[in-house]
């Protein structure tokens, strides 16, 4: 396929997910008015932008399917994190790793800490947001369980990964920055995640790329590889739009902004800095490789 092929591929499956995401709109509205007042045409039209949006949606999944047939080589890249870490939804167990090709990715991965013995340096929330804060000297808190039932929804700093310094993969070039969005409580509760799967995430997939990744950073690596970061602590960036950072360099901290059960970074490498046009790219931390869900790794670098 040709570079403008590909392009042109880029624009059409951009275009399709604004059309589907503004269908839903559209028919979200149109259901919320239809409930207060009478519609002046029949209601089953109001199915119309719902099954637009649908085909649309269709159309973008098996245009991304066809377009990872063949899997690119991964890249290899520093590990963004420090410490103890477990993945989940991990690229080493199914691809694509998130159920998606969507917003690049076919290859991400979600990372929450896991503090052990290994990790006694780590400290979530050492300082405030742009300071390196002190380091930890006891053992962090260890990552809250699954609630069935009680507590519905707990305080991000329960968690050991919230506020967590975030590091440069590589070399590189900031292309995006944003860190205005809320950190919310988790959804690490079965009512939490009931919540999450049947309503937040469909509200914020009709609103964007911007309302799914929460904060964010995208850097460009170089060589038509680009890194995201997502679910950063609000405020907590230390770097901006066109600056240059070195590989191991503290980005951000990690939070719970967007579609967020609980503070997690979601890393993924892509080949466009335009969430709605990427493909996702392969990646392997160097020292580590790509951990398997519920695999615990260690970087101390």
């Amino acid at each position: 396929m040709s570079v403008s092929e590909m392009e042109k591929g880029r624009r059409s499956r951009a275009r399709a997910m604004t059309g589907a995401r503004l269908s839903w709109l559209v028919f979200c509205v149109l259901v919320f008015v239809g409930a207060h007042v009478s519609l002046p045409f029949g209601y089953w039209w109001i199915w119309l932008p719902a099954g637009i949006g649908v085909a649309l949606l269709v159309w973008t999944g098996r245009t991304a399917r066809a377009q990872h047939a063949v899997r690119p080589p991964a890249v290899e890249v520093d590990p963004p994190v420090r410490g103890r870490w477990q993945a989940v939804n991990s690229p080493a167990d199914k691809v694509p790793s998130h159920g998606t090709y969507g917003y690049g990715q076919a290859y991400a991965i979600d990372i929450v800490a896991e503090p052990g013995p290994e990790s006694g340096t780590l400290s979530p929330d050492a300082g405030p947001p742009g300071t390196a804060g002190p380091a930890s000297t006891t053992p962090p808190p260890s990552r809250p369980a699954f609630a069935w039932l009680w507590p519905v929804a707990r305080r991000n700093v329960d968690f050991p990964a919230f506020g967590a310094p975030l590091l440069a993969v590589a070399d590189a070039t900031v292309v995006h920055a944003s860190d205005g969005q809320r950190d919310h409580l988790s959804r690490n509760s079965l009512a939490g995640l009931v919540y999450l799967m049947l309503f937040e995430s469909v509200v914020r997939d009709i609103a964007g790329a911007r309302r799914m990744f929460g904060n964010h950073l995208i850097l460009d690596l170089g060589n038509g590889t680009y890194a995201a970061y997502a679910h950063l602590r609000q405020g907590s960036l230390e770097v901006g739009a066109g600056d240059r950072v070195s590989a191991g360099q503290t980005l951000a901290r990690c939070g719970n902004s967007g579609n967020s059960s609980e503070p997690h970074l979601h890393f993924q490498l892509m080949d466009h800095p335009d969430l709605n046009a990427a493909r996702g790219i392969p990646f392997r931390w160097r020292g580590i490789g790509v951990p398997s869900n519920s695999e615990n790794f260690v970087n101390q670098i």
